[in-house]
């Protein structure tokens, strides 16, 4: 057989089967964004947040945002 033939088709093979990074980068753009708003309103107000149940919201978004961006990350490798 051709070896450019088979080359080609190989390339041809690693195209098609190309999963789209982009929602990886929209998940990590998301939690970077959240990261740096959590630090900054964070440091303008010593008290934030002002209650448990506030806390508990914040660390949960933040695990929420994290989490998806691990299994984007996961999945584009995949």
């Amino acid at each position: 057989m051709d070896y450019a033939f088979l080359l080609a088709a190989a390339e041809r093979a690693a195209e098609e089967h190309h999963k789209s990074e982009m929602p990886f980068f929209v998940a990590g753009a998301l939690f970077a964004t959240f990261a740096i708003a959590i630090s900054v309103f964070g440091f303008k107000n010593p008290d934030f947040p002002d209650n448990a149940g506030a806390a508990r919201g914040v660390m949960s978004a933040g695990v929420v945002l994290m989490l998806a961006a691990i299994f984007t990350a996961v999945y584009v490798a995949l």
